[in-house]
């Protein structure tokens, strides 16, 4: 059987216009005519052997075999970069200060760090993990370049929009009966010290629902939050990024419990002009956070612009 063997520049234009919103701006930025980059498409499509697009309202959408071509031709673009950055670009050198949330520390740092070193091993980069209100005095007291972090909804500067990814009720990986409510004791629950959005909006839904509830743990720790809720202590309120194995996000209305809506996730970069190597590791950053979050049901992945969306960030997380 002969094997396919994807072109690069054909994946790109996929790509790009499936992040732009359009293939018309993609054939722009990538200087091509739209025709040449329709043809390139029919070629993809010729090669896969399924459509990769179907009829939605006046546009297109992608189909099943496209969403699944779409990640891998992700993946591939960015292992093909890494390797022309680490051939090419090994004259970036200097220091990038990333702040991540705590969600994303064990989850999403080491294949971002591991693939920005291995592409720029001049580079050094500082690394600090901590919560929205921190990483933000930091990003404003110039001790970060970039920080990614929970939005609040309102105007900021240099900010992008990654994702709208669904709050959830955290619970132990096993079966979880629910609140019944028959025994009159209220419901357990576990979560971050204050300030933080997670408990606020999980607080504000119960009391909606008219469910009683307590808090059973505390703790500015995400580690320690964990651990708690995979013992039984309480239920927490998160998203499913960053989960670990011993935990499980509950699907919506699972249990009883009200629907919590989604939250926006942000790269914010500092108010200074980014150096080279800083701007490089904020298009990985950027690219890892949608492609992990295209894995999580009911989010919403923000397309890629030539200019940045104004959005401020949650300063509690």
């Amino acid at each position: 059987m002969r094997r396919l063997n994807f072109d690069i520049d054909v994946l790109r234009s996929f790509v790009m216009g499936m992040e732009l919103g359009s293939y018309a701006k993609a054939a722009d930025r990538l200087a091509r005519s739209t025709s040449a980059v329709s043809a390139q498409l029919r070629r993809l499509e010729e090669q896969v052997g399924e459509p990769l697009f179907r009829k939605s309202g006046r546009g297109l959408a992608l189909t099943d075999t496209g969403e699944t071509m779409l990640a891998y031709a992700r993946r591939l673009l960015e292992l093909n970069d890494e390797a022309a950055g680490a051939v090419r670009g090994v004259e970036l050198a200097g220091c990038v200060r990333l702040g991540v949330q705590e969600d994303f520390g064990e989850a999403l740092l080491p294949q971002v760090l591991g693939s920005f070193a291995r592409a720029h091993p001049k580079v050094r980069v500082e690394a600090r993990v901590a919560r929205n209100a921190e990483l933000l005095d930091k990003i404003t007291a110039d001790r970060l370049d970039l920080i990614l972090v929970w939005e609040a909804g309102t105007p900021a500067r240099n900010t992008e929009h990654l994702a709208d990814v669904p709050m959830r009720w955290i619970a132990p990986a096993g079966m979880y009966e629910g609140w019944h409510g028959e025994d009159g004791e209220p419901l357990s629950v576990a979560a971050f010290d204050m300030p933080c959005y997670f408990r606020f909006t999980g607080a504000a839904a119960l009391d909606k629902a008219g469910i009683p509830w307590r808090h059973a743990f505390s703790s500015p720790n995400l580690g320690a939050l964990w651990a708690a809720v995979a013992a039984g202590l309480g239920i927490s309120i998160r998203t499913q990024l960053g989960l670990p194995s011993s935990l499980r996000a509950l699907v919506p209305g699972e249990g009883g419990l009200p629907v919590l809506p989604s939250l926006g996730l942000a790269l914010q970069r500092a108010d200074h002009e980014l150096s080279p190597p800083a701007a490089r590791l904020a298009d990985i950053v950027a690219n890892a956070v949608r492609t992990a979050a295209q894995a999580i049901p009911g989010a919403v992945v923000a397309q890629a612009h030539d200019t940045l969306p104004m959005v401020e960030p949650a300063r509690h997380g």
